[in-house]
């Protein structure tokens, strides 16, 4: 049967199927695979250069895929423009945050938004981000680029979830931050899938970190996955344990 015409996984939110992709003549992805069931937390890993940010990108379609598909809620969407990707419910988190640094907090949350129409929900959800990040509330007239490292990545999450997601991918929540901010930022991820039941793909240079949270996880190496797993059963893995962990 052509995989096209495979039946989704079952209980799958996001199906990864063998996708590839390349930078002109540099090829990013062979045959990536890889699934995230409804209200999990899945680990995507690997060293600098692996192809974790190119995997990430070829599912919110900002980059083309040369082959294969990617399926959200058993509809394939690989071939959608990105905007649409977003109302179906898929966001990213982007690598080093990418906040509008002229516009305030609060526009920046906005826009999060842009693609709804409904201003009441609107009005409530920005109350529930300001409650999940107090210090966004405080600052909220202030310009992005005045505000912390932390204090952006906590914007990028809050304007993520304006668009009200089903699943978001984060791509190195922890990059460049004091380990006081990364531990208040992965608290906040945990919240968002235990309290609130959002499905989580995270991309995350600190191994040891995402094996805590994940509860399976994959490892990419120069664009293709070579080991997947139960998140536990990694962090006892020896190859994973001498690549990753330093030990």
């Amino acid at each position: 049967m052509p995989d096209s015409l495979q039946p989704a996984t079952q209980g799958a939110l996001l199906e990864v199927r063998g996708i590839s992709a390349s930078y002109g003549a540099i090829q990013a992805l062979s045959g990536v695979s890889l699934s995230v069931p409804q209200g999990s937390i899945v680990a995507l890993l690997g060293s600098n250069g692996a192809g974790k940010s190119s995997t990430l990108n070829a599912i919110s379609h900002l980059i083309e895929p040369t082959a294969g598909e990617v399926l959200f809620a058993g509809e394939a969407i690989h071939r959608q423009p990105s905007d649409d990707i977003v109302r179906k419910g898929l966001v990213q988190v982007p690598e080093g945050r990418e906040v509008f640094k002229e516009m305030s907090v609060r526009e920046n949350l906005e826009l999060g938004a842009f693609l709804r129409r409904d201003r009441a929900a609107i009005a409530e959800d920005l109350d529930k981000v300001y409650a999940m990040f107090p210090r966004l509330k405080e600052r909220s007239e202030q310009r992005a680029a005045t505000l912390s490292g932390g204090e952006q990545q906590m914007l990028a999450i809050g304007r993520a979830l304006m668009s009200r997601p089903r699943l978001i991918m984060f791509d190195e929540p922890s990059m460049g931050l004091s380990p006081l901010l990364v531990e208040q930022i992965f608290e906040a991820i945990l919240r968002l899938n235990r309290e609130q039941g959002l499905t989580i793909l995270l991309v995350e240079q600190d191994v040891r970190l995402a094996l805590t949270v994940a509860s399976h996880a994959y490892i990419l190496e120069n664009g293709e996955i070579t080991l997947q797993g139960a998140a536990a059963q990694l962090m006892d893995d020896p190859a994973v344990r001498r690549a990753y962990l330093g030990v």
